[in-house]
Parts: structure tokens; sequence; C-alpha cells
């Protein structure tokens, strides 16, 4: 009885040990597997950083830096276009591995997610009818409507700060939505990148009669952080690893420069 019990326990130890290895062969494999892709977010509703075209391509900066250290790693892009609002909750529920978005890296959102590295800062302006006056202390527009990209970190700022001066805020899904309303005398103003909108919007016939007026929002790192980088899920120390050593590699050999002189006549690295 004990001889037989003995090697029943011997041929469950050997099964266990199979079964186990078996696990660990899976895992091993799906990491591997995981290793070879990566899922990036993007909005693909903001040119020239992201965009889609008539027949749903993907381009802009983004997406040409994100392919850029996607080949760095030595890893397949797998994109995946989502609302810019839909970003980190698609990140912390595992339906991307990153966001490469031109998603700012502030203090609020590094409570919900990690970022690699800045990959460009640009500050963003007011935009308003050409000729309008507008002081540091943004007394004109109390009042008045302004109107800012949903979940932006412009919408966080205007939240927070220009609310709380009779200013009214209109939230709109894309910032293109909020340009429209603009030029279409729906709202006073628009609060967005100084970049997009001087390329999405000023240098279309949609923007003639409008410039950007009045300060900068460099003043407010507390809101705008100091640059856009790529939002990973928290505590994901390797995949930051991997970003962060990709980005060097591509401002060092050349590749940056060469995406960034596609769409840009200037550098929008922001201070090194």
């Amino acid at each position: 009885m004990t001889t037989r019990t003995s090697h029943t326990g011997v041929n469950h130890l050997k099964k266990t040990h199979v079964f186990g290895a078996l696990v660990l062969s899976a895992v091993s494999l799906f990491a591997h597997a995981d290793q070879k892709t990566m899922r990036m977010g993007i909005e693909a509703a903001y040119p020239p950083f992201n965009y889609a075209d008539q027949q749903g391509k993907l381009g802009g900066f983004d997406y040409d830096i994100g392919n850029a250290l996607c080949e760095e790693m030595k890893v397949k892009c797998q994109w995946v276009v989502l609302a810019f609002d839909g970003m980190i909750p698609s990140l912390n529920t595992k339906k991307i591995d990153a966001a490469v978005t031109s998603m700012s890296i502030t203090p609020d959102r590094l409570k919900s997610v990690d970022f690699s590295k800045k990959y460009y800062h640009t500050p963003g302006r007011y935009t308003m009818k050409a000729g309008t006056e507008l002081s540091d202390s943004l007394v004109e527009l109390k009042g008045k409507k302004v109107g800012v990209q949903r979940a932006s970190t412009y919408d966080r700022f205007a939240t927070a700060e220009l609310e709380k001066t009779g200013i009214e805020v209109v939230r709109y899904d894309t910032q293109a939505q909020a340009f429209l309303d603009l030029q279409n005398g729906r709202i006073d103003a628009a609060l967005a990148d100084s970049v997009f909108t001087n390329d999405s919007f000023l240098q279309t016939p949609q923007g003639k009669g409008f410039a950007m007026v009045g300060p900068s929002t460099a003043s407010k790192p507390e809101y705008f952080g100091k640059g856009a980088g790529i939002a990973i899920r928290k505590g994901d120390v390797q995949t930051k690893e991997r970003l962060d050593a990709a980005i060097d590699a591509i401002r060092a050999n050349g590749t940056y420069d060469k995406v960034m002189a596609k769409y840009f006549t200037f550098d929008i690295y922001g201070a090194r």
C-alpha cells in the first residue's frame, strides 16, 4: 500500500511537473509574441500629428515616430484607432500597450499612467479673430466662449482656471469641431496646440481672418507638463525603458530629424 501510494505520488508529481512545464512554455510563447508586437493607440484626428486619409490610411508625425520606434525596438506596430479620451482607459484595460497620440506628460495623468520621455514639446495658444487684443490676464474673454478638446490638457486647464473667471468652456470630441464652431461664430476662441492650430486651421481657407493671440501655455507646466510622451500602463517599467532607449536612438541616428522635416520647418523637440 505504501509503495503504491508512493508510486502514485511520483506519477502525480511527474504529471504536475509536465503540466507546469507546459504552462511555463505557453507563458513564454505569449510573452515572446507580446515582445514582437506592440499595440499602439492613436487618435487619427489631430493633423499633422496624426490623421487618416479618405482611404483610412494612417499618417502624421505621431504615426511615423511610432513606426520608427517599433523598428528600433524590432517589434511590429499594431495600430489601434481610438478617441482621445479613450486612450488611458484602453491602456488600463490592456486593449493597447502604448498611446502615441500627442499626449502631454502632466502630473494629473501620471496618477493613472506612466510615460516615456518626451518626444516633442510645443506650446498651446488661443485663436480668435485677427486683430483681437488678448492680455495675459485673459480679462477680455470674460463672458465669452472658449472651445477645447474634451479630456485634453487644455480641457483640464480651462476647467480649473478659465471657468472660475467667468469664461464659458465648450468641449468637443475633436479639435477640428472646435475650429468649425469658431469659424461659424458659435464660440469666440479656441485653445489648442500652436503647431496643430497653424497647420490645420490658420493655413487653410477656413482659417482666413483668424490668428493666434494672447499668452501661450508655456508658463503653465503644472497643467501642460514638459512635452508630449508615449503613455503606457502604470508600472510597466520594461516598456518604458525600451521606449526611452528607442527615442534616444532615433534622435542620435538622424531618424527623428528626417521624420520631423517631413512635417515641420522648425525644431519641435523643444528645449533639450
